[in-house]
């Protein structure tokens, strides 16, 4: 039994040298400043913003911004395409809340004394989302305008609620924090609305 425990003991010490020996070799591989910035490169997810970026204000504002751009060009979509009454309803709200939340922004950032300016274009990924609801055929319409209204509520909302925790900046904190309540209930309406059109 001691015998036993003795070689045990000695195989992990063996094992622990062993390791100790290859951490210079790995801490060197993983620390070169080179290797590092060529990472994001190798991995074309990498280059998505991370929800730690999301706490600076400058990315923040940004995606806000580009969110509120989106649901207003998709409101007035589906106010012209859509013959559902619901859809054209909710349409009417999303146009009318997030011209206010832009508005809003704007003031946050005044508030806030940075110096921080509102995307003049939506973002690759909003603009495909924006040019398949305007390709949808008639009678996918309304399902497509409703699925992804909930999805980019929910990215909203995740946004609003991670920068009121963690923000960087006071004054945009606080209209974070009192816009997430309002994207939660469109959220909620959203998820209603995309009921009705489940095949």
């Amino acid at each position: 039994m001691t015998r036993k425990l003795l070689i045990v003991g000695a195989a992990i010490a063996a094992l622990s040298v062993a390791a100790c020996n290859q951490k210079p070799d790995e801490t060197k591989g993983a620390a070169t400043p080179a290797e590092q910035a060529a990472t994001p490169d190798a991995n074309p997810a990498a280059t998505v913003p991370t929800p730690s970026d999301e706490t600076k204000a400058a990315t923040f504002v940004t995606k806000a911004a580009a969110t509120d751009m989106y649901e207003i060009e998709a409101a007035k979509v589906a106010a012209k395409r859509s013959t559902n009454a619901e859809v054209k309803k909710f349409a009417a709200m999303m146009e009318k809340a997030h011209t206010k939340t832009t508005e809003d922004l704007k003031a946050a950032i005044a508030a806030s004394g940075a110096t921080l300016t509102l995307p003049m274009a939506l973002p690759a990924d909003l603009q495909d989302k924006l040019d398949d609801l305007n390709k949808a055929s008639n009678e996918d319409f309304d399902k497509t305008y409703a699925d992804d209204q909930v999805d980019v509520h929910q990215a909203a909302l995740n946004l609003m609620q991670r920068y009121a925790q963690d923000g960087d900046t006071a004054a945009i904190k606080a209209f974070a924090a009192a816009t997430a309540p309002a994207v939660q209930e469109h959220l909620n309406e959203a998820e209603g609305l995309k009921k009705g059109f489940v095949h």
